[in-house]
């Protein structure tokens, strides 16, 4: 990064050209402000990997200009990279407001965490040497959700969080005043969710969904099974209103929904009479058309309840015929393989299945569409506008919808995770990159896994692996029995005996040709001679291009 003393540089560790993990930095001189620090749930390329974070090898250099780390709301996509932070750099506080408080609170471990987390509300103004930090309520999925307006040397930016608006919501409206009153003050950047950016008019609102679940359940006889996101407290209100309303009790399964329970109870967002809910032990003794089982797994995660009812592996729940499952979601990006799977084995499993639609009413998303986005151009007329959170035609649809509604071109800024772009008063431009790679968990460890190794485990999951092993005396010079090849994942060798005597031939040919060079041999060069050699062979044969390891042994 390059910035002279008096820009502002703003960038992001995570959040562009994907759907997840967003972390948002702006800076000024020696102070850093930090937006967000969230999770990625990988795509099928990310083989072995089952959890994506930003990187924070920037803030872990500059920790000492750290003012905070401010929190717009309370969803894993934003929050779930908090406990690696707060292991590897220095945070002095991270910001948040109501139930994010109480989801980071039963996430980050509290020895870690200790008095770093304060709780804001919307008329807190947080000031440091440079920056001055205020809040204002939007609508979202999830409630407490804010966007972040931060007041800086050369300007105001708006972060706007991830926000819709929503003229009907279930619980408070955007604070429209409010933010009409920062944008009065004039807007340097505007920072705005692009995931629904391909959404023309805007999104329905949540009340509309509450209509459609009370709907379906009037219809059902048999048990039903809702899977949700955990986080979509105002979902699970309704999912519980909706069972309460025809008699059912409530089962949870999966440990984030029952943490979202047992939040939601506490803050007043979940709120049902004594004997709503009931533990695995008690189904048994209740009709089913008076069970609700409320669990995760909308989007097709293998170790979450609903993929584990799916495919028999459940202790408590196994699929009736009759049951119907109900999704109360929306794919995320890279995640619909995963739930047309677990779909399909539960239409196996005899249940009936409900997703979306026009028809079904089951989700909304809870991210503005174009509409919504030409409005909050119009409130804040932005000098310069990022769009963030989302994949590249979202940022890059998200930009054609800024430029409409007035914005020059030049100062639509679609940029890449890392991508400094620095402010003056009077105008932007590209000033370098920090280091913005993913940081990769495997189980619950952090693995320092690099993108080269991404493509070896996706060329050994395509091709395979051929490994040929030579014995040699090097003393002696001479090569000792035949060589041996082994394959795992490329051919079937009982099958394929006459391109494996091939192998081992050209492979025999070539260590003894090795073998009677004059000067000492080098074994990295028969290694190489090897590889080179094999590759070749099996190319022409298969068109294949497995991994190929030639192994020497010495007698």
């Amino acid at each position: 990064m390059n910035i002279n003393k008096n820009e502002v540089a703003v960038f992001a560790l995570g959040g562009l050209s994907e759907v997840g993990k967003n972390c948002y930095v702006i800076q000024y001189r020696d102070e850093i402000i930090v937006i967000d620090c969230g999770s990625l749930f990988p795509d099928d390329s990310l083989l072995g990997i089952d959890l994506v974070l930003p990187s924070v090898d920037y803030l872990a250099a500059n920790q000492d200009k750290i003012v905070g780390v401010f929190i717009s709301h309370g969803y894993e996509d934003h929050i779930g990279g908090l406990s690696y932070l707060i292991d590897q750099v220095d945070i002095p506080v991270i910001y948040s407001s109501g139930l994010a408080s109480g989801l980071i609170k039963r996430k980050v471990n509290q020895q870690k965490l200790g008095k770093k987390l304060k709780d804001f509300v919307e008329d807190d103004v947080i000031k440091s040497k440079y920056f001055e930090v205020t809040f204002y309520r939007t609508n979202h999925s999830i409630p407490d959700s804010f966007g972040i307006a931060i007041k800086t040397p050369n300007g105001n930016i708006i972060h706007s969080g991830d926000f819709k608006f929503d003229f009907t919501p279930i619980g408070p409206m955007t604070n429209f005043s409010k933010l009409s009153k920062i944008a009065d003050e004039g807007i340097l950047c505007l920072l705005s969710d692009s995931t629904n950016a391909l959404f023309p008019g805007f999104t329905n609102s949540e009340r509309n969904v509450r209509t459609g679940i009370r709907n379906i359940f009037n219809k059902i006889e048999g048990r039903v099974i809702v899977a949700s996101f955990a986080s979509n407290v105002h979902r699970v209100q309704q999912i519980v209103e909706a069972s309460i309303d025809v008699g059912r009790k409530i089962a949870i399964f999966g440990r984030s929904m029952e943490n979202t329970i047992k939040i939601g109870t506490e803050l007043k967002y979940v709120h049902a009479p004594q004997g709503t809910f009931m533990n695995a032990r008690e189904l048994k003794n209740i009709r089913n058309d008076q069970v609700t089982i409320l669990c995760t797994g909308s989007q097709g995660e293998p170790l979450a309840a609903l993929s584990r009812i799916a495919n028999g592996t459940h202790r408590d729940i196994k699929i009736i015929p009759g049951d119907t499952v109900i999704f109360s979601s929306s794919p995320i990006p890279g995640n619909k393989y995963s739930i047309n799977r677990t779909i399909n084995q539960l239409f196996k499993q005899g249940a009936n299945v409900i997703t979306n639609s026009p028809l079904t009413d089951t989700h909304t998303s809870g991210h503005a569409g174009q509409g919504e986005q030409q409005l909050l151009f119009a409130l804040t007329q932005p000098k310069h506008f990022i769009p963030i959170h989302g994949e590249y035609h979202m940022l890059y649809e998200h930009a054609q919808t800024a430029m409409q509604c007035g914005i020059p071109k030049d100062n639509c800024h679609i940029v890449d995770n890392g991508d400094v772009v620095a402010f003056t008063k009077d105008g932007a431009r590209r000033a370098g990159k920090v280091h913005s790679d993913g940081i990769y968990i495997s189980g619950t460890r952090v693995n320092d896994i690099s993108n080269a190794i991404l493509r070896q485990r996706k060329l050994l999951s395509e091709n395979g692996i051929l490994t040929v092993v030579v014995t040699i005396d090097e003393k002696k010079k001479q090569l000792m029995g035949k060589p041996l090849v082994v394959s795992r994942g490329f051919i079937y060798m009982k099958d394929n005996e006459q391109l494996t005597d091939k192998i081992k031939v050209l492979s025999r040919e070539l260590t003894i040709k090795f073998l009677k060079d004059k000067d000492k041999p080098k074994i990295d060069k028969l290694k190489s001679s090897l590889y080179d050699g094999v590759y070749n062979l099996i190319y022409e044969a298969t068109e294949r291009k497995p991994m190929i390891i030639p192994v020497i042994m010495s007698a």
